[in-house]
């Protein structure tokens, strides 16, 4: 596999517009060279990055705009599709992570993992999203977090001859008993751009989120109901765990920040089919290409473009897998695992969603 970039260099603080006041709301704005720290809470702000791939697989279809665009960057590899494989006619599985790997902080930890099926025939896709800390008993592999697996095939990469992503798509294909065509690995750095490109994101804060610590500059102070936030609030809506504030507010757990990151891409996809977003796309695409690598075909992501822009929000069905922590693991449920499994392969059968009955 070859990958488009072979690192991924955070974008410059002069191209982020976090501290733009959003219009109505209900979030502090956050002053224009605010720089955060990585903390003990960045690690679940990762898990809102992934995300981004696939607003853009979903929507981002228009026209002769986009095939300029794409013609004119890297967002893919330089090769043909395989006959055949075409994602306008074919059913496609694709396998998102999202780390933290920066110059100063490198890291290979996935702590955003999800799997998507897509169908071109019921115009249908299925996301799978994983908790970060799952323990994975998978035979030929260590047992040990989900996590990890990708940082350690990166470390043999040298002495094994296998590329990391490549051993990654095996090992997930294996564990949801499906073939995975493609992987992408998304950078945070982006995110924040892409949510201020848009003007924020709408969401409903379900409750009151306060969290502070000196040290590494996290100021979570986030009020209960409808809100536009701007890049660095959004990250924060996603990552907050736990408060120290006083009042304390409500503590938040692995599956509470998934059904977040869901909320926040029906929001985001909402926006990217807007007019507005339309017109916005070509700084959208640029905040997103700075940070990311897979080995998705140039020409694969035209057809992808092409065949998926009309998908309806509601024919992409979410299948957030939870599970027990006993720490320092998540031990999945089975029977949403199954549930999850099933779904992916139903996708790819060609099944009619229930949703589209």
């Amino acid at each position: 596999m070859s990958t488009n970039k072979g690192s991924l260099p955070p974008r410059s603080s002069g191209n982020q517009r976090s501290g733009r006041p959003q219009p109505n709301s209900t979030a502090r704005p956050v002053p224009k060279k605010k720089v955060k720290k990585r903390g003990a809470l960045a690690r679940m702000g990762r898990m809102f990055l992934v995300i981004l791939i696939i607003v853009i697989l979903a929507v981002l279809g228009y026209g002769g705009f986009l095939y300029w665009k794409f013609d004119q960057g890297s967002f893919g590899i330089d090769q043909p599709v395989k006959a055949g494989h075409s994602a306008s006619k074919k059913p496609i599985t694709m396998l998102l992570l999202g780390t933290d790997n920066r110059p100063k902080h490198p890291s290979n930890l996935t702590d955003v993992i999800m799997v998507v099926s897509l169908n071109p025939k019921t115009q249908s896709a299925t996301v799978v999203s994983l908790p970060r800390d799952t323990y994975v008993e998978l035979s030929g592999y260590k047992k040990t977090k989900i996590n990890e697996f990708y940082a350690r095939f990166k470390s043999k990469e040298k002495t094994s001859g296998l590329l990391a992503e490549d051993e990654m798509k095996t090992m997930m294909g294996k564990y949801l008993d499906i073939d995975v065509d493609y992987v992408t690995v998304l950078d945070f750095q982006g995110f924040r751009d892409v949510v201020d490109e848009l003007d924020g994101v709408d969401v409903n804060i379900s409750e009151n989120m306060c969290y502070t610590d000196s040290v590494d500059g996290t100021d979570i102070d986030l009020k209960k109901g409808p809100a536009k936030l701007n890049g660095d609030d959004a990250l924060d809506y996603v990552r907050y765990r736990k408060s120290n504030c006083s009042p304390k507010t409500k503590a938040s757990d692995d599956f509470d920040r998934n059904k977040r990151q869901n909320e926040v891409l029906h929001s985001l996809v909402g926006q990217m089919q807007s007019l507005g977003g339309v017109l916005k796309i070509g700084k959208v695409l640029d905040a997103v290409d700075d940070n990311m690598k897979t080995d998705i075909e140039n020409e694969q992501i035209k057809n992808m473009i092409t065949t998926y822009w009309k998908i309806s929000k509601e024919n992409i069905e979410f299948k957030p897998v939870t599970g027990t922590w006993r720490s320092p693991y998540v031990y999945i449920n089975d029977e949403e695992l199954d549930a999850a499994k099933k779904s992916l392969q139903d996708r790819i059968a060609g099944i009619v969603p229930t949703s589209q009955n």
